[in-house]
């Protein structure tokens, strides 16, 4: 089940306080090279298609950087999990064989010997951008395929505008993201926040600042999530006794 969370500490661009129009806020904190914040968000929609009330939830993706001293420049996945993390190829290739079946299960498909890895702040300011615009889960989406199973590299300005444009953001203003200070502001106030609530690990879902989820849990336990917030936020009912 869900744990309680204190309220995060002042947002980047704080949302109203949902309960005054009955809508439900969902925000997770995820990376876009982060294999289980792919299936988070898989599990999520799935989660969603079974609650009753999903019309009326607003979800926002939140930006965590894993690796925020990553290379500018994408380097192969593979050797970095053997220089950087000390793996050897047999227990590379194990780890990679599980992530794909898991995925497999999700209905994803990923390409483990095609990831290029490399930071990703500037993909999170195109995040941000699409979330002004009204496109950010499909920017979202997007950006995760395209690393994930297209091997495409999240670090060069094109691609990322390409990406983006791909979702129904503007090219223009995706280019204009990757220099926006405002933007850089916002996604390094998602991480202070993040930091703030006490998370180490992504993804971390957050249901109307009541309920978090930590990591990529099942759709079951997610819907779960989200009828307990549901009742106890939007509707009044007091929470169970234990």
């Amino acid at each position: 089940m869900p744990a309680s969370v204190p309220p995060p500490a002042t947002a980047s661009a704080a949302p109203p306080d949902p309960a005054v129009n009955e809508r439900m806020l969902v925000e997770i904190w995820s990376d876009l090279v982060c294999p289980w914040c792919y299936l988070g968000k898989r599990r999520l929609e799935r989660a969603l298609e079974g609650f009753e009330h999903a019309d009326r939830v607003d979800v926002v993706w939140r930006s965590f950087e894993l690796e925020p001293d990553a290379p500018k420049v994408a380097e192969s996945r593979r050797t970095l999990l053997l220089s950087r993390y000390g793996m050897t190829a047999e227990q590379a290739a194990e780890r990679d064989a599980q992530m794909t079946a898991l995925a497999e299960a999700e209905g994803l498909e990923y390409r483990p010997d095609l990831a290029q890895l490399g930071n990703t702040f500037d993909a999170h300011r195109v995040l941000h951008a699409a979330r002004a615009a009204g496109v950010q889960g499909q920017a979202k989406e997007r950006l995760l395929r395209g690393y994930f199973t297209e091997g495409r590299k999240l670090t060069d300005a094109d691609t990322l505008v390409e990406l983006a444009a791909d979702a129904g953001l503007d090219p223009d203003a995706a280019r204009a993201a990757l220099a926006d200070d405002g933007l850089a502001d916002e996604v390094r106030g998602d991480e202070r926040e993040a930091a703030a609530i006490g998370i180490t690990g992504v993804p971390f879902f957050v249901l109307n600042r009541r309920y978090a989820v930590s990591g990529a849990q099942s759709s079951d336990i997610l819907l779960q999530a989200l009828q307990r917030t549901w009742a106890e936020t939007i509707e009044g009912a007091a929470p169970p006794a234990s």
